[in-house]
């Protein structure tokens, strides 16, 4: 009767042990979602458009998300950077989860030095 009891107990230990590290592994689990994410999905395509837009992170796996994205040109460098201003939000939310700018060289955006914009020809080192 006492190995019953022993036995028991030890087996409702474990089984709270299994419980408690299951749900801890769990939380560790969950990825929240970041500004630099969204700048890894704008980096990877080929052009980016200058202007805002706003994408919905739901086609990502991530619902109840959206960012808001304004990508103008650098008016300091002339050399095609792009200053890309990424602003992270969940609906419902008041204020931005994340907030992040991020400078992206795109060599489609290169300006003369009269400041119209479009690739130069001559290539080469510019100042």
């Amino acid at each position: 009767m006492i190995a019953c009891g022993i036995f028991f107990i030890a087996v409702f230990a474990i089984l709270a042990l299994v419980s408690n590290t299951l749900r801890n592994a769990q939380r560790l689990r969950r990825v929240e979602v970041q500004a630099g994410m969204v700048a890894a999905l704008i980096v990877r395509t080929n052009t980016v458009p200058l202007g805002s837009q706003t994408i919905d992170l739901a086609d990502f796996g991530y619902q109840d998300y959206s960012a808001d994205i304004d990508v103008e040109p650098d008016e300091v460098f002339t050399n095609g950077m792009l200053q890309i201003g990424i602003v992270l939000r969940k609906r419902g939310m008041p204020e931005p989860l994340d907030v992040r700018t991020v400078f992206l060289y795109s060599p489609n955006s290169l300006r003369n030095r009269f400041g119209t914009g479009g690739a130069v020809g001559q290539g080469g080192i510019r100042r």
